[in-house]
């Protein structure tokens, strides 16, 4: 307890513990490694950026069905009276191609960049390597008519609509941005205050 006053005068008496108490809380807050604090949020953030961009980025499969219209196996009639299957020219193919094939090259690219600081902004990269990534991102030309083996079909439609996984998952990362930052802005000055 101090007295306090002006010029002589007594005003009374003034408890500033508080106020030393919120010095040392400030001198403490100034020790805190903010440039350490926001490369850990960036990378928290990408690191969910990198979780929803996963689960939206589709994964091939195996054209199923794809020789419907035509024998998948051939009986063969022996010398002895035996009869015997084997898979037909088309269904040897069509196994020879697709064996082995499991999908997921394009959801396994998905990589995040060391987090960078330019001026005062945290800037955080992820990307996919992969050569078709944009192509299934934003969508593409093809020719109608064309027949590719592989699907064992022809294309019907000049434009494949893209799936957008990178961007719709930016989008409700920004939406959820602010209630994140602001949940790790109160751990970080609730270990402080």
């Amino acid at each position: 307890m101090e007295w306090v006053g002006l010029m002589g005068r007594r005003w009374g008496k003034a408890d500033f513990q508080a106020l030393k108490d919120l010095e040392e809380r400030l001198a403490k807050l100034e020790q805190v490694d903010f440039d350490r604090f926001c490369r850990e949020a960036a990378a928290d953030i990408a690191g969910r950026l990198l979780e929803k961009v996963k689960k939206r980025t589709p994964v091939g499969v195996v054209p199923k069905d794809i020789y419907d219209n035509k024998k998948s196996t051939v009986t063969v009639i022996g010398a002895s009276g035996k009869k015997r299957k084997f898979a037909s020219r088309e269904s040897a193919i069509y196994q020879q191609y697709w064996a082995g094939y499991t999908g997921g090259t394009l959801r396994d690219a998905w990589v995040i960049l060391p987090v960078e600081k330019v001026g005062n902004t945290y800037i955080v990269t992820v990307v996919n390597a992969t050569e078709y990534a944009s192509y299934v991102e934003f969508g593409h030309r093809q020719r109608p008519g064309r027949y590719v083996p592989a699907l064992g079909k022809s294309l019907k439609a000049s434009w494949v609509k893209g799936r957008f996984m990178l961007t719709i998952s930016e989008q409700e990362l920004e939406a959820q941005l602010p209630a994140l930052l602001e949940q790790k802005l109160y751990t970080l000055l609730k270990g402080v205050f």
